[in-house]
Parts: C-alpha cells; sequence; structure tokens
C-alpha cells in the first residue's frame, strides 16, 4: 500500500502548495502564531455565546459568573491542556523541565483541557452556590468553538497529520517526519465532526428542545458527539510517534482509550438527565421554568 503512493505521490498536493504559514504575522523580531490567535478566538467567541445563552430564561449562572468563570477555564485550558499531553502522550519532556512551559512550540491535549475545564466551573460553582451540572451543559455549548479553530490550527502547523492513504484529497505533509507521502488530512475531518457537527447538534438541542432544564442531557451530548467523533478519527490520524506501541498491542491508540471513559459517562449524563429534571429558578432572566 506504502509502495503505490509513494510511487503516485506527485498527483496528490503538496503542503507547501497551499501557501499557508505557522505564523499569522511575522515581523522578524516578533512572530505571531496561527496557534496562539485559536486558542484566543475560540476563548472570545465562546465567552460571547456563552452570554447570548444565559440570556435565556432558566439560566444557571449570572454574566458575573460567567465572567469570573472565564479567567479560571482558560486558565485550565492552558494548564490543563499541556499537562494533559505531558501525561498522557509525551512524559519524555519531564527530563528537561522547563520544556514544560513551551507551549509555543506545540503539545497540548484536549483530555487535559477539558478536564481543567471542569475544574474551573467546579471552583466557581462551589463558590458561588450554583448548580455545577447545568453550568457544564451550558460550557459544553460553546466549546467547539475552540476545538474547530485549534482543528484549523494543527492543519496551517502541518501538525497531526493522518495516515498515509490514496483519496483524491490526500496531502503530502513536508514534515522530515511525515515523510514523502500522501496522508489524509485528518486535521480537516476533525474541525468539522468535532466543531462544526458538535456545534450544530447541541446548538438544536439548547435552542428547539427543553434539554438545558434536564441537568445533564448537553453535556453529556457534548461528550458522546465528542467521543465517537474523536474514536473514529483517530482510524484516520497517524499515532504520536512515541505511542505507536501501543497501538500495535491493543489495536487502538492512546486517543481512542481516552474516548472510552467520556462516552461512557455521555451516555450515563443522557440516559438519567430526565430523571434530574426538576423546577428551574433562574440565576439569570426573567422566568422560572417547570
Amino acid at each position: 500500500m506504502i509502495d503505490i503512493i509513494l510511487a503516485n505521490a506527485a498527483q496528490f498536493t503538496r503542503f507547501e502548495e497551499l501557501g499557508v504559514s505557522p505564523n499569522a504575522l511575522d515581523l522578524g523580531f516578533f512572530q505571531l502564531k496561527w496557534y496562539s490567535l485559536a486558542y484566543l478566538a475560540g476563548i472570545l467567541i465562546g465567552y460571547w455565546y456563552l452570554t447570548k445563552l444565559i440570556d435565556q430564561p432558566g439560566s444557571p449562572m449570572a454574566r458575573r459568573h460567567a465572567d469570573d468563570m472565564i479567567f479560571w477555564a482558560t486558565l485550565g485550558i492552558i494548564v490543563g491542556g499541556r499537562l494533559g499531553y505531558i501525561f498522557f502522550y509525551n512524559p519524555s519532556i519531564l527530563e528537561n523541565p522547563l520544556d514544560i512551559f513551551k507551549v509555543w512550540q506545540g503539545g497540548m491535549s484536549l483530555h487535559g483541557g477539558t478536564l481543567g475545564v471542569i475544574l474551573a466551573i467546579w471552583w466557581t460553582s462551589r463558590r458561588e452556590k450554583l448548580s455545577f451540572l447545568r453550568m457544564c451543559d451550558y460550557i459544553a455549548c460553546v466549546i467547539p468553538f475552540g476545538l474547530f479553530f485549534g482543528r484549523l490550527a494543527n492543519f496551517v502547523n502541518g501538525e497531526l497529520w493522518g495516515r498515509a492513504t490514496d483519496v483524491p484529497w490526500a496531502i503530502i505533509f513536508t514534515q522530515q517526519a511525515a515523510g514523502e507521502v500522501a496522508r489524509h488530512p485528518s486535521q480537516l475531518y476533525e474541525a468539522g465532526l468535532e466543531g462544526i457537527l458538535y456545534f450544530i447538534i447541541l446548538s438544536l438541542l439548547f435552542w428547539k428542545t427543553d434539554a438545558r432544564y434536564q441537568p445533564g442531557k448537553l453535556v453529556g451530548t457534548g461528550l458522546l458527539v465528542y467521543g465517537f467523533s474523536r474514536f473514529t478519527i483517530e482510524f484516520f490520524r497517524e499515532p504520536d510517534a512515541q505511542l505507536t506501541w501501543l497501538v500495535e498491542q491493543s489495536g487502538f491508540s492512546m486517543g481512542q482509550w481516552l474516548t472510552v471513559p467520556m462516552i461512557l459517562l455521555g451516555a450515563w449524563l443522557v440516559f438519567t438527565a430526565k430523571g434530574r429534571r426538576v423546577r428551574v429558578e433562574p440565576v439569570a432572566g426573567d422566568k422560572s421554568v417547570a
């Protein structure tokens, strides 16, 4: 299979032909990375959308709670995402402790970032005596913005490429580790499923149903959508070089193993959500919801 792909490499698009660069702005002495802008856009647009959600009747938090939480959530994304990558994917970074802080070089884990955000929500809800699970429901609705922009940044960086393939839209990534092999642009698959599809499904549930009044239903659905999307896409994504042994021994990548508890938790939250349906007295908005 690889021999055939190598022989026909000339027919595929080369990454450098796309004219994209990891730098959104390069002044020589200063470089602004698309990766950094992706994080910023995900947080700012996500916060803007959150304010629209909490303006609706029955919100579990007020604007001041959202303002406070966004700081802790941002910190959770950065710290949790970095530590998650190190412990789940690349523990060798610990051999040079200063490399832990080099987040501009890439290396962030969605699973670690998720844990960081959950801790931020827990801290805010505990301190303000709010419903932790209902806050998770609302935050789940804004997560796809970060996922979408983050995956686009992965593509622009030419990182986290897919497995070798001969599909017509395959791309030859120019990084040395990728080799002269046409690969799935799996970053774009993830942007579509983890970002766009995720957003559509949770938006329909929030705006067109009473899901937001069933604590855990929205966040549970988000876990299911992300979990199944990531599990599926991992079959098209090249495993991390240092973790190929896990795929060889178990048949599944680290990303797939980490989605299993997410899927199980998501399923439990969705199937038990109706039983948690109670009268909702809004923290923001002007109506109670029976």
